[in-house]
């Protein structure tokens, strides 16, 4: 039996490079994909790949930074599927990486700190109010390496990947006793998804600051973890569908380390 067999699944971020693959894990393993974000193109792409291989998917045009957008998109969903099983949010926007503290300013700091905390909040609390009724659901959030990383220039990185690894766990204790798993992926950079995603640019910043091109610094990257290579996309969905099944049952809480070793917890 498919993983996630007669399974609903939201995802915000549905365009994007990790939801666009998570969207077709999901159907791959059975579950009916609801897609929100912004971008009607790049969620019609998504939606096409999807369909494609058999999957069923539906897309809506939904600003996961407003609530009453999130919250109408999920009365829909619910309304037309019955219940909302998974909820994912793997949105993703540019931010200032790379200066360091002494050249960045407070805006700059303030501006992944608020954008993804405000929008994993949003979208979680939507999600959690159809799920409790129902005594079951999965939140799954995606982190970076930066919750862990001692390093110059990801000061507003490593503050947002921490408060959202907390708030996470936070929400697992909370929203455990009525039956909902919380559970978040803390990816490396992925190498295959630089040029479909902001990262490519963040790279080009960062490799510049060591007269270094793009390539060299991811090469560089994966040099530097045990397993010699970075993850992959579609590694990271693969891992998203496992932990939304009911086979990770026990599982809340967490923090998959996808990071080929680079960092060991």
């Amino acid at each position: 039996m498919p993983l996630l067999d007669d399974k609903v699944a939201v995802i915000h971020g549905g365009g994007g490079s990790i939801g666009a693959a998570t969207a077709r894990a999901f159907a791959r393993e059975g579950a009916r994909v609801f897609l929100a974000g912004r971008s009607l193109p790049r969620l019609a792409a998504t939606a096409e790949a999807v369909r494609a291989e058999g999957g069923a998917v539906e897309v809506a045009i939904v600003d996961a930074m407003d609530e009453s957008a999130v919250e109408a998109h999920l009365d829909r969903v619910a309304a037309e599927a019955g219940r909302v099983d998974v909820a994912l949010n793997a949105v993703g926007f540019d931010h200032v990486q790379g200066p360091p503290l002494v050249d960045t300013g407070v805006d700059e700091f303030l501006h992944p700190v608020d954008g993804y905390l405000r929008t994993n909040f949003v979208t979680a609390r939507a999600a959690a109010r159809r799920m409790i009724p129902q005594g079951s659901g999965v939140l799954l959030f995606v982190s970076t390496p930066g919750a862990k990383l001692s390093a110059s220039g990801i000061a507003g990185n490593a503050a947002q990947s921490a408060a959202l690894e907390g708030f996470a766990r936070a929400l697992a204790g909370e929203l455990g006793p009525s039956g909902i798993r919380v559970v978040t992926v803390r990816s490396h950079a992925l190498a295959d998804a630089v040029d479909t995603s902001y990262t490519g640019e963040m790279f080009t910043r960062f490799a510049a600051l060591g007269g270094a091109s793009r390539d060299e610094f991811v090469d560089g990257m994966a040099a530097s973890a045990p397993l010699g290579r970075l993850p992959r996309v579609a590694e990271v969905a693969d891992y998203l569908a496992f932990a939304a099944s009911d086979r990770a049952a026990s599982m809340t809480g967490a923090i998959g380390n996808l990071t080929g070793g680079a960092l060991v917890d």
